[in-house]
């Protein structure tokens, strides 16, 4: 039988704090090529390349923002010729931009309240501060904090979303690859969010994680649940990452990177097929 065919998108340049994404492209790449006939291409070239591949794989590509125009020709010509997609395109969360929050927090999910309204504001706890951020932003991009009466005069239609300043224990992020929950990193120190250490989810935590890999409905692919420990022992999403995240495998022993890149290569052999 003849190997899938890989177009693994990446922009190895990619400069992110304190951590180097292009590593971590680097070895999967490196270990991936043992299943697939893979080619590598930052992500203004994708459309353009894209037809000559069984599976197109997003990886740590950056934010869409830096390249806004050439991740939206990507996305409509793979629509369009149905081109597989890894993940696919039907992402709900951070993929189709932040506004899942709110619509999660109408819906009584367990996530830091947000709003992307002016009139939706009341659905807010009181806090001294409250976080803003654009609907488009990533890794941190565009994010401020302000006072509670800047809320009513903020430019919500330039697509801003707002939720409270929360005093959290720590933050925790749950990987999946499909809907297997691979491993866990957690951050003990909130002034350090990239510093981080192995955690043992409990039963409760799989479950909560498991629940918005749940709602987002993908049929393959890799996701990100990132989470804060309230000050009460509760867990609060921050955001559910489904188009790049970044997986921090330098941070597991050797085997968990093992399993990591058996579950990856049997996904996206799925996905190929």
């Amino acid at each position: 039988m003849s190997r899938p065919r890989v177009l693994y998108v990446t922009d190895l340049a990619y400069q992110a704090r304190g951590r180097r994404y292009c590593d971590e492209d680097i070895f999967l790449t490196s270990r991936l090529r043992a299943a697939f006939d893979l080619a590598l291409c930052h992500p203004r070239d994708a459309a353009r390349l894209m037809d000559g591949f069984d599976v197109v794989v997003v990886r740590n590509s950056g934010p869409v923002l830096g390249y806004q125009d050439a991740y939206d020709a990507f996305r409509a010509q793979a629509l369009e010729r149905g081109t597989r997609v890894y993940n696919p395109l039907t992402g709900r969360a951070d993929m189709a931009g932040k506004r899942y929050l709110p619509e999660l927090t109408a819906a009584g999910y367990p996530v830091i309240p947000a709003a992307d309204r002016a009139a939706d504001l009341g659905r807010l706890p009181a806090a001294d501060a409250y976080v803003v951020k654009p609907v488009w932003g990533a890794d941190s991009a565009g994010l401020r904090v302000v006072p509670p009466a800047e809320l009513p005069g903020l430019p919500y239609a330039d697509g801003l979303l707002v939720q409270p300043f929360i005093d959290f224990q720590y933050e925790v992020s749950f990987y999946f690859v499909d809907d297997a929950l691979l491993y866990a990193l957690h951050a003990p120190d909130p002034e350090r969010r990239w510093e981080l250490r192995p955690y043992e989810p409990t039963a409760a935590d799989r479950e909560f994680a498991h629940r918005f890999v749940a709602w987002n409905a993908l049929p393959y692919g890799i996701q990100r649940v990132d989470a804060c420990r309230t000050r009460e022992g509760d867990l609060l999403l921050v955001e559910l990452e489904d188009l790049n995240p970044y997986l921090s495998l330098d941070l597991l022993d050797e085997a968990a990177r093992e399993a990591f890149v058996a579950a990856m290569t049997a996904s996206v052999r799925g996905a190929a097929r």
